[in-house]
């Protein structure tokens, strides 16, 4: 029995949220440290912990293709997570269309989205038609949501005197938490929401500022939408 379409668009809606091109202006670089830990941690089986120091490295530049790529092979195989594994995928062929595993990335991307759509639909394959028709509205809701995003783009008025994007003000009563040491965007969104897919979410509902990632500090008072 299939499920209904419109279900299915909302997956892949989700899908093309997690793989917009992010604006290459970030504000929280990772180092090669990070890497080296996060190597150490995914050989020794800490995968969620080697997960966050590899997004915390993530600085939107085809130097950190490979750490996409190692982040896609980390949610496949380990995680289980086919959604956070095909973003990754795709970003890493966006920021390395010549590189070594371009050719395994795309393989992976045509044969995940299909595993996907199948798990979805309880192993009863779509229609051709239909699955023509979830593409094409698919591609129409990305393009809606990159024209919207390049409207809301960040003017300067929205840094502060340090050149760092100002929060917006927290309204009262809304659910709040406290940043402490070591927190990401993805951990946080984790953390409330079971996935690291939130992390935009939280950010646009907090700062001004809508390309890149925010750095986050300890003490940072966030709401969590």
């Amino acid at each position: 029995m299939q499920i209904p379409g419109r279900s299915l668009v909302r997956v892949l809606i989700a899908v093309s949220l997690l793989a917009l091109p992010a604006c290459e202006r970030l504000f929280d670089k990772g180092t090669k440290e990070n890497i080296a830990a996060a190597d150490k941690k995914a050989a020794a089986g800490d995968y969620r912990t080697a997960v966050d120091l590899y997004e915390g490295a993530l600085d939107g530049t085809a130097k950190t293709a490979e750490v996409h790529y190692k982040l896609a092979l980390l949610y496949d195989d380990k995680l289980k997570s086919p959604i956070d594994a095909l973003h990754h995928m795709d970003r890493y062929i966006e920021l390395a269309p010549n590189g070594p595993h371009v050719r395994d990335a795309k393989a992976y991307k045509k044969e995940g989205e299909a595993r996907l759509l199948t798990k979805l639909s309880n192993g009863s394959p779509i229609t051709q038609q239909d699955a023509v028709r979830l593409k094409n509205e698919n591609q129409i809701l990305r393009e809606q949501l990159t024209a919207l995003r390049a409207q809301r783009a960040m003017p300067a008025a929205t840094l502060n005197a340090k050149g760092e994007p100002m929060q917006k003000p927290i309204p009262p009563g809304a659910r709040t938490y406290t940043v402490q040491s070591g927190d990401t965007l993805a951990k946080i969104s984790r953390k409330y929401y079971k996935t690291p897919a939130r992390a935009r979410d939280i950010q646009d509902a907090n700062f001004n500022a809508l390309s890149g990632t925010v750095k986050i500090k300890p003490g940072m008072v966030l709401i969590i939408p």
